[in-house]
């Protein structure tokens, strides 16, 4: 319920604020506002109320929002007022420089709320991140995709696509949204080229977690009962120095050492209490001992700067700028068919699901400034029924002297809100179809 909670409320901010955009701007050139709505009300709203000229008031669907221009074929494809003559308070009667401000408003308002959000974030809680170069100190460790797509454990990335980035967070991004990454292996460098298909492993088998910090193995944490390790004789804190006699020192050779010896006795060599024990054990049907170690993150991977207002202003509007370059390339790989990045959009409840199931404050700004970046990028897009296919449409109008037919506009919008409906129609029914498996199937 946390979790519901927290998308509902980052949603609500969000979806009223980009509409007071165009709220705001409509009202400075006395167009008329109808309706102002959070969510959509199809059929039925579940609150409504009336005050002056506007209806507000909350839908059922939260999957945006709308506020309705006298004069204007939007969200509500209501086309009947544009038969009647124009009225001056009417979106079509202001000349295009005005529909063009008034289309962006929500946009503009998007990119300021992230301005200050960041701004608030990082001069209350600090400048966040996680240090490539510390994390990076033993190397990385890698999965099975992204072994595969021709990483080594211990590989330390040394730039992508010819840039050092010293966020690790963005650095698993900008491998997957990048062409050529190079790597220190063993002292020498190697350049390694991510091709379409091993994004599109990497993004089915793993995602973002692909690659690790390379831990130290500093012992054992837990035994399943009646599992291998626990009949092979080991104990809580025991620490496995050797498997078929290669040296343990990192937890990732755990893996590479049993999978050389699938189906053979393993002999194991443990460090108990300062004592030195040789042990006999036998994988389970996954090839595993059944035991988790214990796992120490350093501090020091942790970089934490309170900003005072002027340098936390300045980085705020650099963060923007950089998610917008994200959500750019974002948008290339998903337009990609090979790399099936598609197939990893998510809904809100996709969305809601990946949320901490804890109220943080800290994320909860963070959150709805990153989201609030992400549905500036989405409405700037010159797809019809969203307000960059408006605004394009407008920005044409002004360079050709030539305005759109309103009959033709309505055929527009309508073929754009049908495309726009189903990609939602298709992402909302995989979240809920991985749901219901998560929950009564596995």
């Amino acid at each position: 319920m946390i979790q519901l909670g927290q998308i509902l409320f980052i949603l609500s901010v969000l979806v009223i604020l980009h509409e007071f955009g165009h709220y705001l701007t409509a009202k400075l050139f006395k167009v008329r506002v109808e309706k102002f709505y959070l969510f959509m009300d199809a059929g039925f709203s579940l609150v409504k109320k009336k005050i002056g000229e506007t209806e507000w008031g909350i839908g059922w669907l939260p999957i945006g929002g709308y506020v309705k221009l006298a004069g204007m074929v939007d969200e509500s494809m209501d086309t009947e007022q544009l038969a009647q003559e124009p009225q001056p308070w009417e979106f079509r009667s202001k000349p295009p420089y005005q529909r063009l401000i008034i289309m962006l408003g929500g946009i503009i308002v998007n990119i300021l709320l992230a301005w200050f959000l960041y701004t608030t974030v990082y001069m209350t809680w600090g400048q966040k991140y996680v240090a490539t170069e510390v994390i990076q100190k033993n190397g990385l460790a890698f999965g099975d995709a992204g072994t595969k797509a021709g990483f080594q454990n211990g590989d330390r990335i040394l730039s992508v696509d010819g840039k050092f980035q010293e966020r690790f967070n963005r650095l698993t991004l900008d491998v997957l949204l990048g062409n050529e990454v190079l790597v220190e292996r063993n002292g020498a460098q190697k350049t390694i080229v991510l091709s379409d298909e091993a994004k599109k492993d990497i993004l089915g088998m793993e995602g973002k977690s692909f690659m690790q910090p390379r831990m130290q193995n500093l012992g054992i944490d837990s035994i399943s009962p009646a599992g291998p390790a626990a009949k092979a004789g080991l104990k809580v804190n025991d620490i496995i120095t050797s498997i078929n006699g290669q040296k343990i020192t990192y937890y990732d050779q755990f893996k590479t050492s049993i999978d050389k010896n699938p189906k053979d006795s393993l002999t194991l060599e443990v460090n108990r209490g300062g004592e030195n024990i040789t042990l006999k054990a036998l994988t389970n049907a996954e090839g595993m001992l059944g035991i988790t170690n214990k796992i120490k993150m350093d501090d020091a991977f942790q970089v934490s700067n309170v900003l005072p207002f002027g340098a936390a202003v300045k980085a705020a509007i650099d963060e923007s700028y950089t998610l917008i370059v994200y959500n750019v390339k974002q948008f290339k790989l998903i337009l990609k068919p090979k790399t099936e990045a598609y197939k990893h959009v998510k809904s809100p409840i996709g969305i809601a699901r990946a949320l901490p199931d804890t109220w943080n404050w800290e994320f909860i700004w963070n959150f709805t400034a990153l989201f609030s970046i992400g549905l500036a990028f989405m409405n700037i897009l010159p797809i019809p029924g969203l307000d960059g296919g408006h605004a394009l449409f407008t920005i044409v109008e002004m360079l050709t002297g030539k305005k759109l037919s309103e009959k033709s506009m309505g055929y527009v919008q309508t073929f754009g809100m049908i495309i726009l409906l189903t990609l939602m129609a298709l992402t909302f029914g995989k979240d809920i179809f991985e749901l219901i498996v998560d929950k009564f199937i596995k």
